[in-house]
């Protein structure tokens, strides 16, 4: 049985550093600011530190390649909470953009600052308070994310290739994001025959570099990685991430909300073009097609037609092609850690992240 992972704890404690210093250099600010910092700190709490564990391995793989005993230093830990100061920028404007209510069993930040305006009996509306306000919380996170890792590269010497990365993340799940919500819209008026394609884009772009390869390559280039390491863990860590997000489409659909922290069937209401979707819509004669285009993206759908979707989806054979390509791109992630120069024990720490991000219920 392997360890329990220190990642973690080690975060966790980044963050509490990180936070307190962050109150301290706002205590001048007011009541009103303390409110925001305070919503702030409660997005970073929880979750599967799922981006600091994949740099944390890729740390590891490179830097104890050849049975060098390299011990996890400042800028490591300090990078790895960078990386979900982002994460959870990325889920505020998340939420926001797909109108969800819950994150993590939790309300949502743009929910829960909608309701500290109406517990201070503010003027105006609540609603448009905490959407506006969660614009700002993501944009703050965003900040941050990058206060901290500036502080993680001062004076390291594989900075510029850390910061390469970083940018490049940045800015692919950014543009991902955009594409996900460009083809809740464009979708009408493409080629039938581009759907799964077009929405494999948006998984690769917005989810597969952003949560498994980008994170996986930081950890490498911040321990000074060669070209064929960095090649190995983008070959290991693309098809994982491929994987990790068509997992997520699966329980965004049938995923039990209990675990999931989110409502039973949500993408189906948000509308959300998934690879499922589009190899649902394939398998569909014209009739069930159109009644599926016409439900999908209604947030007023009830427990009763989602479980009609959900019985539409799995009957069209697309939930077992996911599950497919799911194992494929397991296979062909498992593939790249053959013969790579990379530290034999941190492959098999990697190869039980693959199984955790790919095999799970929430």
């Amino acid at each position: 049985m392997s360890s329990p992972s220190p990642v973690p704890a080690a975060v966790a404690a980044r963050l509490d550093l990180f936070l307190a210093l962050m109150r301290t250099e706002s205590a001048d600010y007011g009541a009103e600011a303390g409110t925001f910092l305070d919503a702030a700190a409660r997005t970073l709490s929880g979750g599967k530190r799922l981006r600091a564990r994949f740099c944390h391995a890729g740390w590891r793989a490179v830097a104890r390649f050849g049975d060098r005993d390299a011990a996890e230093a400042d800028a490591l830990w300090d990078v790895c909470a960078a990386l979900e100061i982002f994460q959870s920028a990325a889920l505020v404007h998340d939420d926001l953009i797909d109108n969800s209510d819950t994150r993590r069993g939790r309300p949502a930040a743009h929910r829960a600052l909608e309701a500290s305006h109406r517990e201070y009996g503010w003027s105006g509306d609540a609603e448009s308070f905490g959407r506006a306000s969660a614009v700002l919380l993501g944009d703050l996170l965003v900040a941050w994310s990058d206060d901290l890792l500036e502080s993680a590269l001062e004076g390291h010497p594989h900075a510029r290739a850390v910061r390469r990365e970083y940018a490049r993340m940045r800015r692919d799940v950014t543009t991902g994001q955009f594409l996900d919500i460009a083809e809740e819209s464009a979708w009408s008026v493409n080629d039938r025959s581009l759907y799964a394609e077009r929405a494999l884009r948006v998984v690769s772009l917005k989810s597969a570099r952003y949560s498994i390869e980008q994170p996986l390559v930081l950890g490498g280039a911040l321990a000074g990685a060669d070209d064929d390491q960095m090649a190995a863990l983008r070959r290991f860590g693309h098809p994982i991430g491929m994987a990790f997000q068509l997992r997520d489409d699966i329980l965004g659909v049938f995923g039990d909300s209990s675990v999931t922290g989110k409502p039973a069937g949500d993408d189906l209401r948000e509308g959300k073009r998934t690879v499922l979707v589009a190899l649902t819509r394939e398998g569909l004669d014209t009739s069930a097609r159109n009644l599926l285009d016409e439900m999908l993206g209604d947030p007023e759908l009830t427990a009763q037609q989602v479980s009609f979707l959900q019985a539409t989806i799995a009957d069209s054979g697309a939930l077992e092609q996911v599950e497919a390509m799911i194992a494929d791109y397991a296979r062909e992630a498992d593939r790249a850690l053959s013969g790579a120069r990379l530290d034999n024990a941190s492959v098999g720490e990697l190869r039980d992240l693959a199984r955790a991000a790919t095999v799970r219920s929430a």
